[in-house]
């Protein structure tokens, strides 16, 4: 065994950016099928938000829809005494605070300011860092038609943050293709963009005031119940929404960043050309066993450990074959972690 200290210039980081699919079957990134559980939504958790999967065996959940209100409306409150306390209220608040981070702000949305909202929470283990902006092409479907919807992150000039990373404008549009046919912008300035594309939280904030509105080339009309003292059905209706149409679809692909160090190790000339492996020398003497390799040595490097300052061993790479070592070559050996 030998050592030979790395020099800064034997280090070089790099760092991927890897896409995949998001949904359970990870080689299609369509979802066309959407089945919800009746004994989930008719459970408590039912109240708050209504998990939808791939398949009718319910095994594969794949993301779960939610209505927040900052007044509590659209869904019984908990106590009648107690004005504006609901599961609609809890939603909001719990996703202001991921978020906006403050308790006292308000959502908004393409510049409008919105007291309630529609979420979509991507299922965590469908995805390892993040999801994929410009992938995203949702069809949501109502009384006066179908829409497509998409984030703006290909026309943006600068990327904005919150508390939950990078935010982006839900606008008309498909697979990061804005449609921008009535103001350049994918959504009407009255009523504000179609919502927020979060995707270091796997989340879509709808607005429900855009979707409300009747757009002009086929837009929707998805009406929300914001009635404060009776159940508002309000994840029943975005999930109709999303599976209603006969061409319902939902796209979205996932994206994480692997980072890279890699180490080159440079056996010179000079260096390496003995071992103290056993074969090599004599146990009891310490002298090389065989008088050729003394001037004319030969070893075969087969490991390479990457060590701390305080001799603690790190990392292990083993080469795919020994690699033939003596005074007459040197050889370079990369080693690369992924983390």
């Amino acid at each position: 065994m030998s050592f030979k200290r790395l020099d800064t210039d034997d280090f070089v980081v790099s760092a991927d950016s890897i896409t995949a699919g998001l949904w359970t079957d990870s080689q299609v990134p369509e979802m066309t099928t959407f089945f919800t559980s009746s004994t989930q939504a008719a459970s408590n958790s039912g109240d708050y938000y209504l998990n939808v999967f791939s398949n009718e065996t319910t095994s594969s959940l794949e993301f779960a829809v939610a209505y927040g209100n900052k007044q509590g409306s659209g869904s019984a409150l908990y106590n009648n005494d107690v004005d504006g306390k609901s599961p609609s209220s809890t939603v909001y608040g719990q996703y202001r605070t991921l978020v906006l981070g403050d308790e006292n702000a308000d959502f908004s949305f393409g510049g409008i300011t919105s007291s309630d909202f529609w979420a979509i929470s991507v299922e965590r283990s469908r995805y390892k860092e993040s999801l994929f902006p410009g992938s995203l092409t949702l069809l949501l479907s109502g009384s006066l038609g179908v829409i497509s919807l998409t984030d703006n992150s290909q026309v943006v000039s600068s990327v904005e943050f919150n508390d939950a990373g990078r935010v982006f404008q839900l606008v008309s549009g498909s697979a990061g293709t804005v449609f921008t046919g009535r103001n350049n912008q994918g959504y009407s300035e009255a009523s504000g963009s179609y919502g927020l594309f979060l995707p270091d939280i796997s989340t879509l904030l709808l607005n429900p005031v855009a979707l409300s509105s009747s757009l002009a080339g086929g837009g929707i009309s998805l009406a929300v119940s914001r009635s404060s003292n009776a159940p508002g059905d309000n994840e029943a209706r975005i999930y109709r929404a999303i599976s209603g149409s006969t061409a319902s679809s939902f796209t979205l692909n996932s994206e994480e960043t692997i980072t890279s160090d890699f180490v080159f190790v440079r056996p010179r000339s000079s260096e390496f050309n003995y071992s103290e492996n056993p074969s090599f020398i004599s146990g009891s003497t310490g002298e090389v066993i065989y008088p050729l390799f003394i001037n004319s040595p030969t070893t075969y490097v087969t490991t390479v450990g990457l060590y701390n300052d305080t001799n603690e061993l790190l990392a292990v790479a083993k080469l795919s074959k020994p690699l033939e070592k003596d005074f007459t070559k040197e050889a370079l050996i990369r080693v690369k972690l992924d983390f």
